[in-house]
């Protein structure tokens, strides 16, 4: 008897918790955050904050993201209750616009890496949800460094001075 009641009690716990690490009717709202001054940085920063409810409830589950066929990783904040997104590109090759960052869970990303593993196409499995990722771009600097601008307007001084000077002595 109470062999059956410890299998029957197992078969519940193990229903609850597949039950608990899926998502229905998901919802994303998110905030994103970018380096936008590149004059000293050798790396931009791409940074988004999002948060999860399934059902109107909010979500305790591991997520997984994938921009542009590159997989990453999601932290989930104790405090908070969001999820962090985050990656690096060196500066020079940092592209602007926006970016899809795709979020899935546990059985999504398992048929992502499968369809990858087999070559299939990845774009078949449905993520959780879609954040996007606005990035406008980085500030490198001025197009003028200020030394060639003040070698610029010291030449147009001098010029302007020597022709004065020569029309003055005419």
């Amino acid at each position: 008897m109470s062999c059956k009641l410890l299998i029957a009690f197992s078969l519940a716990v193990c229903l609850s918790a597949v039950s608990a690490s899926s998502c229905s009717n998901p919802k994303l709202s998110s905030t994103s955050f970018t380096t936008l001054d590149g004059t000293i940085l050798t790396n931009i920063a791409y940074v988004s904050q999002f948060k999860l409810s399934c059902d109107g409830e909010p979500a305790d589950i591991p997520l997984y993201a994938e921009v542009g066929g590159k997989p990453l990783s999601v932290v989930k904040s104790k405090e908070t209750n969001e999820y962090v997104v985050s990656w690096l590109e060196e500066t020079k090759k940092a592209p602007r616009g926006n970016f899809e960052i795709k979020v899935y869970d546990d059985e999504g990303y398992a048929a992502v890496r499968k369809a990858q593993r087999n070559g299939e196409d990845t774009t078949t499995v449905q993520p959780l949800g879609v954040v996007i990722l606005n990035h406008p771009g980085a500030y490198n600097g001025p197009w003028i460094n200020s030394e060639l601008a003040a070698v610029f307007v010291a030449f147009a001084v001098m010029y302007y001075a020597l022709t004065t000077k020569t029309k003055l002595e005419a």
